[in-house]
């Protein structure tokens, strides 16, 4: 099922939503996919979040693909291996969301259902891809989702996460 995409342009983060009620915190990880061409929109877009504090890790490949001195806030470098040492050092009771992003027929590759599905085994929420015309020329699934769908399915899970809690 597709996204709906909202009509451009415009954000629907620049809508009034309840001001979190503590300082929350994102940890945005960032790989060597042309998707990491968004992430200056997206850091811009998730620091409107009132009360959010936003922090990059980024591969070495990753930066290609972005101008470092587009991001508002620091950048960390630590080469690959943040997948394998945040991700595993990840406290499981608290959110984490992953927006996949590859070429189409990496997208269809049966290795990349079953890593999707180990990840939301872990708890792990998904953002889907979306279907377009991608950077290689392919038009199909693949493309990661749009910095407005991320950044709204960001302030959900911080609005559940800030509702009392019923005994």
């Amino acid at each position: 099922m597709e996204p709906f995409s909202p009509p451009e342009p415009g954000f629907p983060a620049e809508k009034s939503s309840p001001v979190l009620q503590k300082k929350s915190r994102v940890l945005v990880g960032v790989t060597g996919s042309v998707a990491a061409l968004k992430l200056p929109l997206l850091v811009t877009e998730l620091l409107k979040i009132p009360g959010l504090e936003v922090k990059v890790v980024t591969t070495e490949r990753a930066k290609h693909f972005y101008n470092a001195q587009e991001i508002p806030v620091t950048l960390y470098s630590d080469e690959d291996e943040w997948e394998t040492c945040v991700i595993r050092a990840w406290d499981l009771s608290k959110p984490l969301l992953f927006c996949p992003a590859m070429n189409t027929a990496m997208w269809e590759h049966p290795i990349t259902a079953q890593q999707v599905e180990q990840l939301k085994g872990f708890g792990y929420t998904e953002i889907p891809c979306v279907v377009k015309k991608l950077v290689c020329g392919d038009e199909g699934r693949g493309a990661m989702a749009e910095v407005w769908t991320i950044v709204e399915s960001v302030k959900r899970i911080l609005e559940e996460r800030d509702l009392p809690r019923q005994s």
